[in-house]
């Protein structure tokens, strides 16, 4: 027996899950890495689209070996990213006086608005992070200097 809980749930070959407006069951998207979409640009980074909406973007950034990108701010979006291989320092403050160190695995925030620049210190190797970009309007802004 269903409890009250249940009301208003569907129930497919034994599984449970939350009725659409269409009333058919869901799918899941996936993106393979070969078909992601050109992204913003910005000097000295490689951006990839995964997911676009109204509010969210995902994203893959890489940087090649020794590569410093140009100074940039991301809007009124909050940036969430892991970073999947290498080592990232995030510039940032008058003339990058101040930095975060990434490292493999681990996560990081950049507010909106803040101006900063990527920089893969590594001349050996490249780096891959995912992001999502959470917010509206344009999703990079490009700027001179700090």
């Amino acid at each position: 027996m269903r409890s009250s809980r249940d009301l208003g749930r569907r129930y497919h070959q034994n599984f449970l899950y939350h009725p659409l407006i269409s009333g058919s069951m869901p799918a899941i998207d996936v993106v393979r890495g070969t078909g992601l979409k050109q992204g913003e640009s910005t000097p000295g980074i490689l951006r990839e689209k995964a997911f676009e909406s109204n509010n969210i973007l995902v994203s893959r950034t890489r940087l090649d070996r020794g590569a410093v990108s140009g100074w940039h701010h991301h809007g009124t979006h909050d940036l969430y990213g892991f970073l999947v291989s290498g080592q990232l320092r995030l510039e940032y403050g008058p003339n990058g006086t101040e930095a975060a160190a990434v490292g493999r695995g681990d996560f990081f925030h950049i507010p909106p608005g803040l101006v900063h620049r990527d920089v893969n210190a590594d001349r050996a190797q490249g780096l891959v992070v995912v992001g999502i970009l959470v917010g509206s309007g344009v999703p990079v802004v490009n700027v001179e200097g700090t």
